[in-house]
């Protein structure tokens, strides 16, 4: 599993933060990539303002997705959610992720950008 995958990339599969659904989530976005079975979805419990309090996140598929969407929560907490984040954060934080294995970014991207359309 290691070849091609950071230290924090590895970290964050091994020791995932935040995972499980949550029963008082706001807002739940998700997404999917047909092509690899990769599935995220993110639970948001957002404050007045629509900052993130909370997220915790439940992914399928490889290493890289679920890599991505633990590093996702602690990116995401604090932040206003329709602001989303982008590949290049969820890359910066991870230290990268193998050239095969990047959809991982997108997923998590995709899955902002449901729940923040959900909100408005």
């Amino acid at each position: 599993m290691s070849e091609g995958y950071s230290d924090i990339a590895i970290d964050h599969f091994e020791h995932p933060r935040n995972v499980g659904a949550m029963d008082e989530a706001t807002v739940v976005g998700s997404s999917e990539n047909p092509a690899s079975g990769a599935s995220l979805e993110l639970y948001f419990k957002l404050d007045e303002q629509g900052i993130v309090d909370r997220v915790t996140f439940m992914a399928h598929g490889c290493a890289a997705a679920i890599a991505a969407g633990s590093v996702s929560t602690e990116l995401l907490k604090g932040r206003q959610l329709d602001k989303g984040i982008t590949r290049d954060e969820l890359a910066e934080a991870l230290d990268g992720l193998p050239p095969s294995r990047k959809h991982a970014y997108r997923l998590v991207t995709d899955a902002v950008q449901d729940a923040a359309a959900s909100v408005t």
